[in-house]
């Protein structure tokens, strides 16, 4: 298997591949693909992967890609603007991410919810609570809103991070939730009651925009029909 990121503000995945190879996408996420091409909807895990990935917000179906009869490629697009990132994924180097980065992959990675222990704060944690594990061996090609930056951790080494601006990071990295100090802050801060808390050792992937924030931004410009 072979693959461009062609574009810059809305990238595509452009993902070649031999015959036999196989490639995994998100519902929806395919822009185009040649004729011998063939696409086959599964729940990648059975009932029980499906109703996991619904958990995690996503669809209950993966949909498979497979050149057949001869080599041939496969385009998948964004959601939003933003970047997209390839990850090599194998025992021992598993991903932790927000719940709906999965663009595509190889068929040998496992997506799985990863969830915090503490459901009651969790919940109140906002878009930054439910998290999907990938894990297997192969590539796993992640959408990130806007820009991406990368932080090395050291060992014990934390960050706080808005729920919102996390986009992956390594299984090694140990992730929480804790609420924001100082009543001022919490009532003016305009950060919201929660923030991620991570440390390391490991890499963090972090992203420049959060579709909640963008969302609340655009919300006032939104025409609002009036009877």
């Amino acid at each position: 298997m072979e693959y461009k990121i062609e574009g810059t503000v809305m990238p595509l995945l452009h993902i070649f591949l031999d015959e036999g190879e196989t490639v995994i996408s998100e519902r929806g996420a395919m822009i185009w693909m040649d004729k011998n091409i063939h696409m086959h909807t599964d729940t990648h895990g059975g009932l029980g992967g499906g109703i996991n990935r619904m958990l995690m917000g996503e669809s209950f179906f993966i949909n498979e890609f497979t050149a057949k009869g001869a080599p041939g490629s496969v385009a998948f697009g964004l959601s939003a603007p933003g970047k997209i990132v390839d990850f090599e994924i194998a025992p021992g180097r598993e991903l932790i991410c927000q719940k709906d980065a999965f663009l595509a992959g190889t068929k040998g990675i496992r997506l799985e919810s990863y969830v915090k222990k503490k459901l009651s704060v969790g919940f109140l944690g906002g878009e930054g609570f439910v998290l999907q594990k990938i894990s297997g061996s192969g590539h796993a090609f992640l959408e990130i809103d806007g820009e991406v930056y990368k932080k090395h951790l050291d060992e014990g080494e934390i960050i706080r991070v808005e729920t919102g601006s996390i986009a992956a990071f390594d299984r090694s990295v140990s992730y929480n939730i804790e609420r924001v100090k100082g009543v001022r802050n919490l009532m003016f801060g305009g950060e919201g009651m929660w923030f991620a808390t991570l440390r390391g050792p490991g890499e963090v992937y972090l992203q420049t925009m959060s579709m909640s924030l963008l969302a609340q931004r655009i919300l006032p410009f939104l025409p609002i029909n009036k009877k």
